[in-house]
This record gives structure tokens, C-alpha cells and sequence, in this order.
């Protein structure tokens, strides 16, 4: 085995880009410009090195680079226009945040960097932070390294480079609980750069496509039929010239361009990964992203956490549910305005008291939708949705207990249906400051013995799936045209907020 030198752990001996000191702009475009330019080389000599190391086999000290932050430092409180509910620290003194993948995420930091400075009246601070990036996250998309050659180097490889620190990357920020080291800035952002970074490489393994084809409007369903029409039209749309889309990307980043019918790159994975998602581009962001999640609060918490980092305008959850009232047909439409929330997987991070509140602009957006889709309004629209509270449990076959406790629950909440992913999903959305909505289709009433029969189902799918899903892109639609301080309510923040949206 390779020995290594005495100081191969030390690190401040590790070999490490020239530190570059922190300079103050007053222009966001140009300080995200030299985010950029620190983060790529900051990748780049990871890249480099690792190479390197490789193919010669030998390392004879630890190899280091550092995430860019940005830092702003305010003496006193802000005049800032109370409406808005981002693009402002509450109290006076430092604030920073490391940042990672300032590409992906250039009009964003430019929006909130903006904000800073125009409401502080100072400037912000671009430099090295002191966070090492792990080399999982540095080597490019697809880097293929064979394990001959990493033996070879005689010892892990977690003795030259970084990687990730669980430390770093957990959710007490965004979670409210996250009290800085004394001499550390206070946050400035939900995410750290290496939270999101981790996101960043889940993404991609559960959705089969990369992080940058995700759009601000997010939809979430737990059936495959959902999907299907999804397809059908995005590539109708591409057919017809796009409508204002520029592209179709698909598991395998298979992308279908604007006025093609067929796709130009990209390779369709052999299988479908846990959870697919389909992307409809606009240039700006404000297409539309759909994900089948599958069934169940595990999956719905485990894609909104990853989703969430990508600080998207609203999603919503288009999925079916057992209706619970006598008064409710198959196929009619549940709008919830409140949520009973059964499912578990949240009460670590949000307690169960807390409450989930429905948000006017999202709630208005999907009623708007029913209205224009069914071609009902006011009183009518009530024959075919109806608003309340939805439920959502863990288990599948909670029908298969004594009914008395369940339903005596169900009927003191005032529920009218029950699904598993839909009160997760606002929840998530309310824990990570995402506007969220629901609004699901009524497949069967098992409490008054209307189960799904198998030819029942197949013509219910036929006359419902494709209303449903247009309802819901029409919402999203309605409000991509509202500007952002609009959709971003104040209800999702808490008493002390970081200033990054």
C-alpha cells in the first residue's frame, strides 16, 4: 500500500485554488457573473485534479476547492414595502449563504440579489466561502470512473477529496430551526449549496432528466393515465409549432423541439425510474413540469424535498380520491381547502398542529380553471366540485378495519375525500415556503359500496383523466400571468425568514 506523507489529512496544507478575497457589487447581474466565474473553477480544479490523481494513481496531499457565497452585512432596518414577501433580512447585522450551480439558478439569484441591494441600499459580497464542495458533486454528468483505477490509490478516496457532509446538508434552515455558530453569519437562504447540490444529483436519479428542464410550475399525480395525456398533448403542441413552448423533454432528456414530431437527442432509459418526470419548456421558466409520483406519503415527501431547492412558483397535486360524502358521483371534483393530515412521514419536520392554510391566488386560480374547462360557473359549478377537506393516511387499506373509529375521525374533520399524497404535498409546500393546491377526481365512494369494477374504471379514465389534467395546466397557466410577489403568499412565512425566497 502507497504510503502518504504526515500532512496528507492536514488541512491546511490541502492543494487548493488561490483564495479569492470578497468583492462588493452593487449591480446583481455582475455579482452573479463572478459567482459563476468562482464556481466554475472551483469545479474545474476538482475535475482537473481527480483526473489527474486517476490516471496516475498517486496523491501526495489532500485536493480541496470551496462553494462562492454571497454575504451582505446591514446596520440598520430596512424601509422595504410590506407586501413583499422576500428580498429582505429582518434585523441588522451579517448575513450569507454558499451557492452552487449559479447557471442553473442565474435569473433567480439576479431577482434576490436585486431585491437586496435595492432594499438595503448596500452592497452584496462575492467570495470563497469555507465549505468544501465533494467531489461527487463536482465531476461532471455522467462521468463514468472504473474502481481498478480508484484501488489503485492504495486508500479511500474520501482521504483526498470532500464529500458529502450530512451536516451540511439537513434541513434546519428551511425548517426554522438552525441557530448559527457564534462568529457565523446568520442564513440567507433556505438551502446551503450543498443541500441543493445533494437535490440536484437525486433529481436526476429519480426523474430520469436533469435538474435544468424543470419548470416553475410543478404538477404531481399518482397515476400513470395522468401522464399519458400529458404526452399527448405536449407533443401536439411541439407538432403545431409549440404555442409558446420551445421544447418536450422526457425521461433520458429525450427532447422533442417546437414544430418536430419526432425527438432530436437524448435516449429513453431502458426502464422508468421511481418517478418520471416530463417537462414542457418555455423559455423563461414558466412551462410546466409533471411528475408521477406513484402511490403513497413516502414518495410525495421524498420528490417534494428534492423539488423544493429548485424554488419553483406553485405546485399542485392532480390525483384521484375515494370520495366520503353520499352526495359526491365518480368524477366529480375535490378543491381542499384544508388538510387532515394521517400520512406521518412530516411529523419529525412539521408537527401535526401546525396548520396547513389554502392559499387564496391558488385556490381562485383552480376554481377559474373547473369553470372555464367545464364550462360551469356559480352555483352550477357545485353540481361537479365540491371544496372542503381532504385526508390523507399511510394506509392503503384502511377500509379494512372497524369502521366505527375511522369514520367517526373522517366525520369530525368534516373530510369529504381521502387520498395518501395530497395533504404531504401541501405540507412540504408549506415547510419549504412553495405555494401548493390540490384538486383531485372522485374515482370511488367506498364507504357507500361503490368500489372501482374494472370496466367502470376504464370508461371513467376515458371521460375524466383528460378534463382533469387540462383543469390543472389551465391553472398553472393563470398563475405563470401573476408576478411573482403575487403567487409568493406572506402566509408561508414565519417570524424570522431568510432574505432568498
Amino acid at each position: 500500500m502507497q504510503q502518504r506523507p504526515n500532512h496528507f489529512n492536514d488541512l491546511d496544507s490541502a492543494q487548493t485554488p488561490v483564495p479569492a478575497p470578497g468583492q462588493s457589487f452593487e449591480d446583481a447581474g455582475a455579482a452573479v457573473d463572478e459567482l459563476c466565474r468562482l464556481y466554475e473553477r472551483a469545479i474545474n480544479f476538482l475535475s482537473d485534479r481527480f483526473e489527474a490523481i486517476i490516471a496516475s494513481g498517486m496523491a501526495s496531499e489532500r485536493v480541496r476547492a470551496f462553494y462562492p457565497q454571497v454575504s451582505i452585512t446591514t446596520t440598520s432596518y430596512a424601509k422595504i414595502d410590506s407586501r413583499l414577501s422576500f428580498g429582505h433580512v429582518s434585523y441588522p447585522g451579517h448575513y450569507t449563504t454558499t451557492i452552487t450551480r449559479p447557471d442553473l439558478f442565474r435569473n433567480y439569484l439576479i431577482e434576490q440579489i436585486g431585491l437586496l441591494i435595492q432594499n438595503h441600499g448596500v452592497p452584496v459580497v462575492i467570495g470563497d466561502s469555507r465549505t468544501p464542495i465533494p467531489l461527487h458533486f463536482a465531476v461532471p454528468d455522467g462521468s463514468y470512473v472504473e474502481a481498478e483505477k480508484v484501488a489503485r490509490l492504495g486508500g479511500p478516496l474520501r482521504d483526498i477529496f470532500d464529500v458529502p457532509d450530512l451536516a451540511a446538508t439537513d434541513d434546519r434552515i428551511v425548517n426554522g430551526n438552525y441557530s448559527p455558530p457564534f462568529g457565523e453569519g446568520r442564513p440567507l437562504a433556505p438551502f446551503t449549496g450543498q443541500r441543493i447540490d445533494y437535490s440536484l444529483h437525486r433529481l436526476q436519479h429519480y426523474t430520469a432528466t436533469n435538474p435544468e428542464h424543470f419548470q416553475n410550475f410543478v404538477l404531481f399525480t399518482n397515476y400513470q393515465f395522468y401522464i399519458d395525456e400529458f404526452c399527448i398533448i405536449a407533443r401536439q403542441t411541439m407538432a403545431e409549432g409549440g404555442r409558446g413552448y420551445q421544447s418536450f423533454v422526457e425521461p433520458g432528456n429525450v427532447v422533442t423541439h417546437a414544430g418536430q414530431i419526432e425527438p432530436t437527442s437524448g435516449e429513453a432509459p431502458a426502464r422508468l425510474p421511481q418517478m418520471p418526470a416530463y417537462h414542457l419548456i418555455r423559455e423563461d421558466g414558466s412551462g410546466v413540469t409533471m411528475i408521477n409520483i406513484g402511490v403513497g406519503p413516502s414518495n410525495a415527501k421524498t420528490i417534494t424535498d428534492h423539488v423544493a431547492v429548485l424554488r419553483p412558483h406553485a405546485w399542485l397535486m392532480l390525483g384521484h380520491c375515494a370520495g366520503l360524502r353520499m352526495s359526491q358521483e365518480l368524477g366529480d371534483y375535490v378543491l381542499a381547502h384544508a388538510y387532515v393530515r394521517e400520512d406521518h412521514v412530516l411529523d419529525a419536520d412539521l408537527p401535526v398542529w401546525v396548520p396547513i392554510p389554502a392559499l387564496a391566488e391558488v385556490q381562485v386560480a383552480l376554481e377559474e380553471a373547473v369553470g372555464e374547462t367545464t364550462g360551469l360557473s356559480g352555483y352550477e359549478l357545485k353540481r361537479v366540485m365540491r371544496t372542503g377537506t381532504v385526508a390523507t393516511i399511510d394506509n392503503r387499506n384502511w377500509e379494512l378495519r372497524d369502521h366505527r373509529e375511522p369514520i367517526e375521525r373522517l366525520s369530525q374533520s368534516r373530510a369529504i375525500a381521502l387520498d395518501m399524497e395530497s395533504a404531504t404535498i401541501a405540507a412540504n409546500g408549506f415547510r419549504f415556503r412553495v405555494p401548493y393546491g390540490t384538486l383531485l377526481c372522485v374515482s370511488d365512494k367506498p364507504l357507500h359500496g361503490e368500489l372501482k369494477l374494472p370496466g367502470m374504471a376504464t370508461d371513467f379514465y376515458r371521460r375524466q383523466v383528460s378534463q382533469h389534467l387540462k383543469i390543472g395546466m389551465r391553472a398553472l397557466q393563470l398563475m405563470s400571468e401573476l408576478p411573482p410577489e403575487r403567487i409568493h403568499s406572506r402566509k408561508l412565512r414565519s417570524f424570522t425568514e431568510t432574505a432568498f425566497q
